[in-house]
């Protein structure tokens, strides 16, 4: 047994060593080539392993990358060198996509304020959102009379989705210094210039543009954001904006029609597609995280990410979140319920990002075969601390680079999935209770959960009118 009362007797550690960047198929955060692995000695074990679906509809720094069942991963394209105009674009491809998108829409009916911002920013808030709602009777699931023709949709919606264009600094491999580019969509939720978009677009971004229909262009600023459920909060300066009607994803029927707009494939904004709800309550995994999404059949592109989903009286229903359009798949996308999103938006206006997420201040690396296990310098395989942040609950319980773990709360564990469940179940201030090994000894660390803070957000700048 090593000793729990005083961690700081343990200093045997067992090794693992950070291994170096190369690419790997299962996350990308890379706009122009394959997705970056966190840990590349798994890339090449793992690389005949198949998945969800695999993404990049925003094109960017941020875009994630899941791996289509049975297809083959095929890296976007350079994006060319833009032009000198207003009409910057970028444009990547990609055989295999998910999108994962925000958008609104402009609608007919009386305004109301969502209730969610109602119970939470009043007088005394700094912040403020007021959000277009449907009426009932604008609502078609309710009314199926009140549909519109797709035309009518677009001339209700077309002017509250904005074009993202982002700019990021990339270090290459002789540490020489370039700006990578990435395109994708984003809607007007308010007409003080509050918009919504897609964590994975503006991930990394040190600087965001956003260009209106009539083809202005401002610098935002990022207000909030949330890699969890992928969404993110700018705000631009600007005057008469048309902001979106939200409609109620809750009373949705499958069959209705639906229209995405959005700016696929980084250049063609403003662009068009409709279908019709194909399905609801769809348990979809993306980027290891289970959502519960709706299906469409509406076409969705790369640089999609922020367009949206909407009814046919012109309402945001859904942010479009996962489309596969792989050899073998054809009209198959999925959409966040617009309902599930308000209360992320409202967090990230007021906190800048969601309250309430526990965090075990440590990273995890999961080593799934003996040669791995070799590979790191490891006698056993398992889930193991691949660091620990310092100040964190879990340096002070004690937590070393290279522990074991073995089990929590008496639960049996083997991989970083069945930690990271467990701990997801629990609240901030929790006990949790994880059986360690370290050097051929066992013992118990209890850890108190804390809240997860993300790195300080960055701005990018005074928001001009360019």
């Amino acid at each position: 047994m090593f000793d729990n009362n005083n961690p700081e007797n343990n200093t045997s550690e067992v090794p693992v060593n950070k291994p170096e960047e190369t690419d790997s198929l299962s996350y990308s955060i890379d706009y122009t080539g394959p997705a970056e692995s966190e840990h590349p000695e798994l890339a090449q074990e793992n690389s005949e392993q198949t998945g969800t679906v695999e993404s990049s509809c925003g094109f960017g720094a941020g875009s994630p990358s899941y791996p289509a069942e049975g297809q083959t991963y095929i890296p976007p394209v350079t994006p060319p060198a833009q032009k000198k105009s207003t009409d910057k674009r970028v444009f990547v491809a990609l055989v295999i996509v998910i999108c994962i998108v925000v958008s609104s829409v402009f609608g007919a009916g009386s305004a109301f304020l969502v209730s969610r911002f109602n119970n939470n920013y009043d007088n005394n808030s700094k912040n403020s959102i007021t959000i277009n709602q449907v009426t009932p009777e604008f609502n078609p699931a309710v009314n199926p009379e009140k549909e519109l023709t797709t035309v009518q949709i677009v001339e209700k919606t077309a002017d509250s989705v904005v074009e993202i264009i982002t700019e990021t600094v990339k270090t290459g491999v002789f540490a020489q210094q370039y700006i990578q580019s990435g395109a994708g969509s984003g809607v007007i939720i308010d007409d003080t210039g509050h918009i919504v978009t897609n964590h994975h677009v503006i991930e990394g971004a040190q600087k965001i543009t956003v260009t209106l229909r009539s083809g202005e262009s401002y610098s935002a600023k990022l207000l909030g954001s949330d890699s969890r459920t992928d969404l993110a909060l700018l705000k631009i300066e600007a005057q008469n904006l048309t902001s979106a009607v939200l409609g109620n994803s809750d009373i949705l029927k499958v069959g209705q029609r639906t229209v995405a707009i959005g700016n696929p494939l980084g250049q063609l904004g403003g662009s068009v597609t409709e279908g019709i709800l194909s399905a609801l309550n769809r348990d979809v995994v993306v980027g290891g995280q289970t959502m519960n999404l709706l299906q469409t059949d509406t076409a969705i592109n790369p640089g999609n990410s922020g367009g949206g989903l909407f009814d046919s009286q012109g309402n945001l229903i859904g942010i479009v979140v996962a489309k596969s359009s792989g050899s073998e798949v054809e009209g198959l996308g999925f959409a966040i319920p617009v309902n599930g999103a308000v209360d992320i938006i409202a967090d990230l206006l007021d906190y800048g990002y969601v309250r309430g997420r526990v965090y075990s201040g440590m990273e995890f690396i999961d080593v799934d075969s003996i040669q791995l296990a070799w590979m790191y310098g490891l006698s056993e395989t398992g889930v193991y601390v691949y660091s620990v942040e310092k100040g964190s609950n879990a340096e002070t319980a004690g937590f070393k680079s290279g522990d074991l773990i073995t089990s929590v709360d008496g639960k049996d564990v083997t991989s970083t999935d069945e930690i990271e469940e467990i701990i997801e179940k629990k609240s901030v201030g929790d006990e949790v209770v994880f059986s360690v090994k370290r050097n051929y000894a066992s013992g118990d660390l209890k850890l108190i959960l804390e809240e997860y803070v993300p790195d300080t957000l960055d701005t990018f700048g005074d928001n001009q009118n360019n």
